[in-house]
């Protein structure tokens, strides 16, 4: 059974992928939809791979922050807390794929069919 939650270093164990899972790498949109069978939250990333904003942890290896990874869709929510120590006030935040949720929860397959207003060739703001 997998937990509802797993550190980036223990994602290197179980299931073989064509893109190794390394560290220091970020994931790849193969490991995100077909590592788990149910949502689950990756947290402690190689600060190598996130933003420079975000705070590192007290290992000075990994960050703080973490996704929200979903079956067949990847990361639904991603979040982090930002880096204070140099005179910012503290402050975290999250964000949520509205779409990535309402594909989640409608079980689709294509992003494209559950876009509110999808953009394609010869229909957009251009052509009006």
């Amino acid at each position: 059974m997998v937990e509802p939650k797993i550190a980036f270093a223990d994602l290197r164990e179980g299931k073989h992928f064509e893109n190794k899972v390394e560290w220091g790498i970020d994931l790849v949109s193969e490991h995100e939809r077909f590592k788990f069978q149910k949502p689950v939250t990756v947290y402690n990333y190689p600060k190598g791979v996130k933003a420079f904003y975000m705070r590192l942890n007290d290992d000075l290896t990994t960050v703080a922050a973490m996704d929200v990874v979903v079956p067949k869709v990847g990361e639904l929510i991603g979040g982090s807390q930002r880096e204070e120590r140099y005179g910012v006030i503290k402050s975290s935040g999250f964000v949520l794929g509205f779409e990535r949720m309402v594909l989640f929860a409608k079980g689709m397959d294509n992003i494209r069919d559950v876009i509110p207003f999808p953009r394609y060739p010869r229909r957009g703001f251009s052509n009006l």
